[in-house]
């Protein structure tokens, strides 16, 4: 049964959606992604985005059926001061006034343990997109204790190249691999 429920899990990030697959909506205060950079040899400094929206269509029966997509404002990005902030949503780096949404769209998975999978999909900065990968694990996947619907939860990390996406000002000082983790829950849509 818990291989069942994982597969359905970790579905979300497979190919085109089937006649059976269930909708599960992103829940936008529990979802970020937050990542890391080296700076300079000196310190590793971090970033967050937050309150995104997106759904998951998986099908338990077959998760290769499945899929995943998801945007968010490029400007919902939080540096913890604001002069960073400011500078990283310049074409320098983010480019929020041409490029103002950041997308991903699944396009395959494989699994790879009881709650671990790659997930391989798209992932769209400053209007560039190319391929990722995702470590991805289900942390949970159950009744939601106080909403009382299915709810399923994951984490992920990924390395993203800035330089990729027209970002690589100041590389190789500041760190053009950047660290990211994903951490999501989502619910089934009524």
């Amino acid at each position: 049964m818990k291989s069942v429920l994982l597969a359905a899990g970790l579905a979300l990030a497979a190919t085109a959606a089937s006649a059976e697959t269930e909708t599960y909506n992103l829940d936008p205060s529990h979802s970020q992604i937050v990542f890391d950079y080296n700076h300079l040899g000196f310190s590793t400094t971090t970033g967050m985005f937050s309150g995104f929206e997106g759904s998951i269509e998986f099908d338990a029966e077959d998760p290769a059926a499945s899929s995943v997509e998801v945007a968010f404002p490029t400007d919902s990005l939080f540096t913890g001061w604001d002069e960073r902030t400011t500078h990283f949503l310049t074409a320098d780096f983010f480019d929020a006034a041409e490029a103002p949404e950041i997308s991903f769209k699944s396009t395959g998975i494989e699994v790879t343990g009881d709650t671990t999978a790659n997930i391989t999909g798209d992932l769209t900065i400053n209007g560039i997109t190319k391929p990722i990968t995702l470590d991805a694990k289900m942390t949970q996947m159950g009744e939601h204790p106080m909403a009382k619907k299915p709810w399923v939860g994951f984490d992920a990390t990924a390395t993203v190249v800035r330089s990729d996406y027209d970002m690589g000002q100041f590389a190789p000082y500041v760190s053009d691999e950047v660290k990211v983790f994903i951490s999501i829950e989502a619910s089934k849509a009524d």
